[in-house]
């Protein structure tokens, strides 16, 4: 058995309001990266059933009480992920500069490439009209805000084509340097430059 540990793995990080289209670009770095990236987010969990879906919808459980340790589990699974070797391609909804900061410190250390995903807010209601399975608002709930606090590797315009986006991304994250910005957005709070 050996016992070298592995190299770790590095994530390229999708931030962007629901139905932006951060699954679909995601699934195009997956199939064009010259790498084995895995694909991850809070819907596959969700899809898969590891939720006690019924019995929060019948209101046995209340998702309120939940759903913080959910998503902090969630962001600690990333770590022990890279840790073990696996590069990740991750979507994942920052919902506020807490969230965004508690993940930043969560990865210190690690190799992460920051992506902004931007759509049209008209864009971003159709596809959730469309979709069904969002609740109708949250679109416009997040594009009025989670960018505000980001400070992105790469961003890009969900508007255009997803494979040209993807080919973006992945040229970015081959010519990465650092300091990359969870670092920068590590510094900016010590300098006391985030927000409350």
């Amino acid at each position: 058995m050996n016992d070298l540990s592995p190299t770790p793995g590095r994530i390229i990080l999708l931030n962007g309001a629901s139905s932006s289209g951060k699954s679909s670009l995601a699934r195009a770095i997956q199939s064009r990266i010259d790498r084995p990236f895995w694909h991850i987010s809070i819907d596959h969990l969700r899809d898969s059933g590891v939720l006690p879906a019924a019995r929060l919808k019948s209101g046995e459980f209340d998702w309120r009480e939940m759903r913080e340790a959910f998503f902090l589990g969630f962001e600690r699974s990333l770590l022990a992920y890279v840790a073990a070797g696996n590069d990740l391609v991750v979507e994942h909804i920052m919902e506020s500069e807490a969230w965004l900061l508690r993940l930043a410190d969560t990865l210190a250390g690690q190799d992460v490439f920051f992506v902004g995903v931007h759509c049209a807010l008209e864009e971003l209601e159709r596809r959730e009209r469309e979709r069904g399975d969002r609740p109708i608002g949250d679109a416009r709930r997040d594009f009025h805000r989670i960018h505000s606090y980001c400070l992105y590797d790469l961003e890009v315009d969900a508007m255009q084509d997803r494979e040209s986006n993807a080919d973006r991304v992945i040229a970015a994250w081959h010519a990465r340097s650092k300091p990359m910005a969870f670092e920068l957005l590590r510094e900016r709070r010590v300098c006391g430059g985030a927000r409350a």
